[in-house]
């Protein structure tokens, strides 16, 4: 008997459901946790710090955009902007910039997804989310933090594309062409510099890989690193003279690049000094800087495990890009601020999770009582002194900016209201504090001349702040002083 070609089959075929988007349930906890700990230990209220007022000036109404010199970059006025464009809560911004970063941490882990285990993931992610440094200024108007996710992001999808262009069944997925591109723009949007050490070890590979993956990837990443340099670059022709003048000004502003061993520097920092120029002084307790030593040891472990679980190539790439992030700023500068290491901290999260978790768990995941003891007591130090260097290091910030608000206050009280200009010691982030334009005739900063300061007190009201132990310019030496907050203000007189 014919069976007819339009009749069913008798068993219906199997067919294999369309792999579901795996829920990363680990990393969205981690990632929250990350951000309510910010709200919580960095109080909103906090106030605006000196570069945050530079970078925030350049959107806000509040205040006339102050001088932005050479070295710095145009990604953070941009992240800032759709808060701070048309509100001045600092309120408001920190709790943007907190959850923003809370969920920019879940992106940079959600990459590696795939090259290894969640749970190495999740560790990475509580291991550099509890950082001091990482909590004070994941909710800050700084760049460092958003280097560090975009290395993530950048050296994740370079690989998740390699694997999967060299293995069958051979395809290349946009979203990894389009997280590579976001990923480099995302760094040299906010530090053009940075995203080229970071991205110096892809680059390399890229150069000896042989595919036609390659061109494509390479595409990619010179389209991200080209979207944000390019506009750094137009802005050196534009304002500087050439991007020649304008690393020479920016190396100028940064104390003259060049040989510097600052690792020392470094460590000094360690114990909440957010900025450590000139960093003089005795090194903290070892307590303080022990788990930065304990960093090249893990890693090591790291390294070793990756071998025995066939992911050499990941974690490889991981503390090659970790290293090309931290060396600059370890050997080539003549300061220190904590902050400048975030892209490595995130990068070594990783091999560094991974070893530990082999330490902690046998060949077959059995837990490993003695080991696993210890290792718990080790983090749970790390953890406390973490917390206690964030939480002197939010008090005296928070003291700092109150003086500074207290400043602005009394400035107001004596008339020096907008449009104002305000010169001197700590002008620029006081001067946002008032509403004001800041000037500086001299240092990193000069953009006006005496002649151009007294022209304006002629116009408009004018102040210059002196620190307790400083003596005024010559120009205003006459004006009247008040004493506040450990300031002297001299206010030109009105009938000027």
């Amino acid at each position: 008997m014919r069976i007819s070609s339009n009749a069913p089959p008798l068993v219906a075929p199997v067919t294999t459901p369309p792999a579901a988007t795996p829920v990363l349930a680990p990393l969205a906890a981690v990632a929250g946790a990350f951000t309510l700990a910010q709200l919580v230990l960095v109080p909103p209220g906090m106030g605006l710090g000196w570069d945050e007022s530079v970078y925030i000036s350049q959107v806000s109404p509040h205040a006339p955009a102050a001088f932005f010199s050479a070295p710095r970059a145009r990604g953070v006025p941009l992240l800032v902007a759709p808060v701070a464009a048309w509100s001045s809560s600092t309120e408001l911004l920190r709790v943007y910039l907190a959850v923003l970063s809370g969920a920019g941490l879940y992106l940079g882990l959600r990459v590696w997804h795939g090259l290894f285990p969640l749970r190495v993931l999740a560790l990475a992610g509580a291991l550099f989310a509890t950082l001091w440094v990482t909590l004070f200024y994941g909710p800050q108007a700084m760049p460092n933090h958003w280097v560090a996710i975009g290395a993530l992001v950048t050296a994740g999808c370079f690989l998740q594309a390699k694997a999967r262009a060299t293995a069958p069944p051979y395809s290349l997925r946009r979203t990894t062409l389009w997280g590579a591109a976001a990923g480099t723009a995302l760094m040299a949007w906010m530090r053009p510099t940075d995203a080229v050490w970071v991205s110096l070890p892809l680059l390399l590979l890229l150069v000896g890989a042989r595919g036609w993956w390659q061109p494509r990837l390479a595409a990619a990443m010179a389209a991200g690193l080209g979207t944000g340099a390019g506009a750094w670059v137009i802005e050196a022709y534009v304002q500087y003279g050439g991007l020649v003048r304008r690393l020479d000004e920016a190396s100028r502003v940064q104390g003259g690049l060049g040989w510097h061993i600052a690792v020392d520097d470094q460590l000094r920092s360690l114990v909440g000094r957010t900025l450590c120029r000139p960093c003089t002084g005795e090194l903290p307790h070892v307590a303080i800087y022990a788990w930065w030593f304990a960093l090249p040891v893990l890693a090591a472990v790291g390294a070793a495990v990756a071998v025995r679980a066939r992911r050499r190539t990941p974690t490889l790439v991981l503390l090659a890009c970790a290293t090309t992030a931290a060396l600059p700023y370890l050997f080539f500068i003549g300061y220190a601020a904590p902050r400048f290491l975030l892209p490595a901290y995130a990068l070594l999260a990783i091999p560094l999770a991974d070893g530990l978790l082999s330490l902690v768990t046998g060949p077959g995941g059995a837990w490993r009582p003695v080991a696993g003891t210890l290792v718990a007591l080790a983090l749970v130090a790390h953890l406390g002194v973490q917390y206690a260097v964030l939480k002197r290091t939010v008090e005296r910030t928070t003291a700092w900016h109150r003086d500074w608000d207290r400043v602005a206050a009394d400035l107001r009280r004596l008339g020096v209201r907008p449009p104002c200009l305000l010169t001197g010691d700590y002008a620029i982030p006081i001067a946002f504090y008032a509403g004001c334009a800041s000037a500086a005739v001299r240092g990193n900063n000069a953009n006006i001349t005496r002649e151009g300061i007294l022209r304006t007190a002629e116009r408009v009201p004018v102040a210059t702040l002196v620190s307790a132990d400083g003596t005024p310019p010559a120009y205003a030496r006459s004006w009247p002083a008040h004493e506040v907050a450990g300031f002297r203000l001299h206010v030109a007189p009105r009938e000027r």
